[in-house]
């Protein structure tokens, strides 16, 4: 008889050693697999570097700022010997309001040297989407040269709000 409960008890003792061994075995998985997760993802990052990505991080988003001319710009052009019309209203964008203050302030030279670029355009050249854009590109550098001359930050595009061929 004293077999028997001999018997009896070791099965019981393994099967409790047994589970656990395979709780601890899991717990030290789980713990394994949280630290691995962290080192991958960067959670122990030392001061001194976070500060660096600070540093490296883009600057906080800052929406431009716009000047419209309220007047048009009005100019002929000669077109198959006939005479055609262009007239085109536009807006100035700068990131800054420096540029624009600027503008304001020399907006009939800079109206001038526009209508000059405009006079100086084939009909048939702004018929086309590359005629328009090469026109955007040489008002911007007129309008950029002449706030140069005055001593004033660029802007960074010219826009047309509208653009009508006649």
């Amino acid at each position: 008889m004293a077999e028997t409960e001999d018997a009896a008890s070791a099965p019981k003792k393994s099967k409790l050693k047994r589970i656990l061994v395979i709780t601890v075995v899991a717990m030290l998985a789980v713990g394994l697999a949280v630290a691995g997760t962290l080192w991958f993802l960067g959670g122990s990052q030392n001061p001194e570097a976070g500060a660096a990505d600070q540093a490296n991080a883009e600057p906080a988003f800052q929406p431009s700022q716009y000047f419209v001319i309220d007047k048009p710009l009005l100019a002929t052009l000669q077109a198959d010997g006939r005479q055609r019309y262009v007239q085109v209203f536009i807006a100035l964008e700068a990131d800054s309001e420096a540029p624009l203050a600027a503008a304001k302030t020399h907006l009939p030279l800079i109206r001038s040297r526009l209508l000059g670029v405009l006079s100086g355009q084939s009909f048939e050249g702004l018929q086309t989407v590359t005629g328009r854009d090469a026109l955007i590109d040489s008002m911007l550098t007129t309008v950029n040269r002449t706030l140069e001359g005055e001593g004033a930050p660029p802007v960074m595009h010219v826009l047309f709000r509208n653009f009508v061929l006649q």
